[in-house]
């Protein structure tokens, strides 16, 4: 099967808007980069790295009607026109792999680490998640995931057990295993996503203690953690099923979160959750707290 890749420079798009846009229409991997030579090195504390000219590179599998994505992308961003793009046909030479050639190593918290692939450790002594995300979002490098790392790097997981819903490449899930935690159910409705989990769940020999599926409901189940890094409208979707995952006392964690959509999120689990305060990067917030 071969692959369609989006090329398109944003102009004044606001990039966030348009990752978020891209994840709603089913893409399976969406890349920000400087479509000139203007790279921004070190932007100042709190604010996001952004180039004069921004490209969005995104991947689509070969079945996706290319004509339907346009449409509903215009209707979503709430414009007539797209800004100058093109589509690229890719065969099915292993892609996927090229992302190893812009990552490496990334500390979160004090002490957790990942690695892409089989490249040194740069600390030993440090939890160590070795990583390969296939065809599934989840590597670290979006705003969203670091937050998620760094509040279970953050978190007590000893023995407990963690419920990831929309699992991606499986790296929370994973992490939380090495962080110590007893046992995980990490669930995508993404074959691919699936298959990643399980696959960096053995590179990482934490595969008996993780179960990867495609099947949400029923859980009959309670969690000592939730972790759920999706978009903001499925979180608010499925208000009722990560509710009743939770176990009485029990720690959430929500991403996916533009700042613009925390309130709603806020709003829709304080009937059930005592929230911390809400940690941010970027334009993207984590939504944390106990459950009553």
């Amino acid at each position: 099967m071969g692959w369609h890749q989006l090329v398109m420079i944003l102009d004044s798009l606001d990039p966030d808007r348009v990752e978020e846009a891209f994840l709603t229409l089913g893409a399976l991997a969406v890349t920000l980069s400087d479509a000139g030579d203007d790279p921004v090195l070190e932007p100042p504390p709190g604010e996001t790295p952004l180039w004069s000219q921004t490209k969005v590179t995104v991947l689509f599998g070969g079945n996706a009607n290319l004509k339907d994505v346009l449409q509903k992308l215009r209707a979503l961003l709430d414009i007539d026109t797209l800004p100058s793009h093109h589509f690229e046909e890719l065969d099915d030479r292993q892609w996927e792999r090229e992302w190893l050639k812009d990552f490496g190593p990334m500390k979160f918290g004090e002490r957790l680490w990942i690695v892409p692939g089989d490249d040194p450790a740069p600390d030993p002594d440090g939890v160590i998640v070795r990583l390969d995300p296939g065809l599934a979002f989840g590597t670290g490098t979006h705003a969203t995931t670091a937050l998620c790392l760094e509040w279970l790097e953050r978190t007590a997981l000893g023995d407990k057990t963690v419920f990831d819903f929309g699992c991606g490449s499986g790296i929370l899930g994973v992490a939380a295993l090495k962080l110590g935690a007893r046992h995980v159910l990490a669930v995508d409705i993404d074959a691919q996503a699936v298959a990643a989990t399980r696959e960096n769940a053995t590179r990482n020999a934490v595969d008996r203690n993780l179960v990867a599926t495609k099947r949400i409901e029923p859980l009959s189940d309670h969690f000592d953690i939730v972790v759920a890094n999706i978009l903001a409208g499925t979180l608010v979707d499925n208000v009722d099923l990560i509710r009743d995952t939770v176990a009485p006392g029990g720690r959430l964690a929500l991403s996916g979160i533009l700042a613009g959509q925390v309130d709603e999120i806020s709003e829709t689990y304080r009937q059930y959750f005592d929230l911390d305060e809400r940690v941010s990067r970027a334009d993207w917030v984590l939504v944390s707290g106990r459950k009553r």
